[in-house]
């Protein structure tokens, strides 16, 4: 029948938890639009859940550092150069790459020289460091989602296709929160003073940050007996993980939670976070928070060397001031981490109003705008 247009083929590839979030609610709003769109690609959980047939195991992509990849190179390379051929002969209306840019903008690249629309979905750091990627990047992709505005500002700089959707997190986390349900739903008292640990959800970040969050955790009790502390654990293998880094150390008032990272974030004072989406998910939740991160030393050199941003965590970046202390590398002591957290559960209001205006910058409806965006590109109606 004349004017009936077929149902979308809407390949996505995401290569970590935080992807897969994204992924998921972008899938939800294209279906709003699109009811009978069919997903492949590769995805977690959250993605699966919303239709998405995944060709492998997403946790095959998440790696952390620069040296750590190398050992798992032969296995990522066969896996792309498979996913590309597979994906070139199911012809997607469509492909969307999120997050994971030195996996995904190779495909972006081979499938779009082969006719297919691509989308990139999380602007990689190209501002703060490897700025030339944006050349590749505006040969491999039709159009960028970024989810920050300063991000969309360099991009359109450099002539490549850009969307600003703002921050899913900043659309499904409420503007002000009651601490008081969170500590209820967590058996902690009310007006305790409760510090979250979150030392990453990969076990690299864990075996690297866990007993430095757990040792400052020993010296802040030291100041304040009455402290708690709450970690929530990101699957069964970092809550073994953890439970191993805390045994030595039974008298630590310290509950490991299974996954519940926005409860303990909704119940606490004050979090020590190491740096990722996570510290963005603590500033909407306006808690005062202080940022570690430790690589492998070559790691570490390599990117001191290439990155060419003052920050590293996201609040500094969209603050565009070292609003949140950063701790990175050997200046990550248990002795600096526990001054810093003191002064924040002395006065952390600078930080918290700083947060309420962060949010309300992001909070752009961010699934939706993006699921119009990629509609718009491949002329759907």
């Amino acid at each position: 029948m004349l004017g009936v247009q077929a149902p979308l083929k809407v390949a996505l590839v995401a290569g970590e938890a935080s992807g897969d979030i994204l992924g998921a609610g972008l899938m939800q709003a294209l279906r709003r639009h699109s009811p009978h769109i069919e997903f492949i690609g590769v995805g977690g959980p959250l993605m699966e859940a919303q239709g998405l047939t995944s060709y492998f195991p997403m946790e095959r992509l998440a790696i952390m550092g620069l040296v750590e990849v190398l050992g798992r190179l032969p296995e990522l390379l066969a896996r792309r150069k498979r996913l590309i051929k597979t994906l070139i002969e199911q012809k997607p209306d469509v492909f969307i790459g999120i997050d994971a840019p030195d996996f995904n903008l190779n495909i972006e690249l081979k499938l779009r020289q082969a006719g297919i629309k691509t989308v990139h979905y999380v602007s990689p750091s190209v501002w703060a460091w490897r700025q030339k990627r944006v050349f590749k990047i505006r040969k491999a992709c039709d159009l960028m989602l970024t989810l920050l505005p300063f991000e969309a500002q360099f991009y359109k700089a450099h002539q490549v296709p850009v969307c600003f959707v703002g921050h899913p997190l900043a659309d499904s986390i409420a503007m002000k929160h009651d601490p008081s349900p969170a500590r209820e739903q967590l058996g902690l008292p009310r007006d305790a003073q409760v510090v979250a640990l979150l030392p990453g959800s990969r076990g690299g970040e864990v075996a690297k940050l866990g007993g430095l969050f757990v040792e400052t955790a020993r010296l802040l009790l030291a100041e304040k007996p009455q402290l708690r502390f709450i970690i929530p654990a990101a699957n069964a293998a970092r809550q073994q993980q953890l439970a191993e880094i805390i045994k030595d150390m039974p008298n630590l008032p310290i509950e490991i939670l299974a996954g519940q990272s926005q409860t303990a974030l909704q119940a606490c004072n004050v979090v020590l976070i190491a740096s990722g989406t996570a510290t963005l998910e603590a500033m909407l939740f306006k808690k005062p928070m202080i940022v570690a991160y430790k690589l492998a030393p070559t790691s570490h050199w390599l990117l001191k060397k290439m990155v060419k941003s003052p920050y590293v965590s996201l609040p500094n970046l969209l603050a565009a001031e070292m609003l949140v202390p950063e701790f990175i590398q050997d200046a990550a002591t248990p002795e600096a981490l526990a001054e810093a957290v003191l002064e924040q559960l002395e006065d952390g209001s600078k930080q918290i109003q700083r947060f309420a205006e962060l949010h309300e910058s992001i909070r752009c409806n961010a699934s939706e705008r993006a699921a119009q965006s990629v509609l718009q590109l491949v002329e759907f109606r």
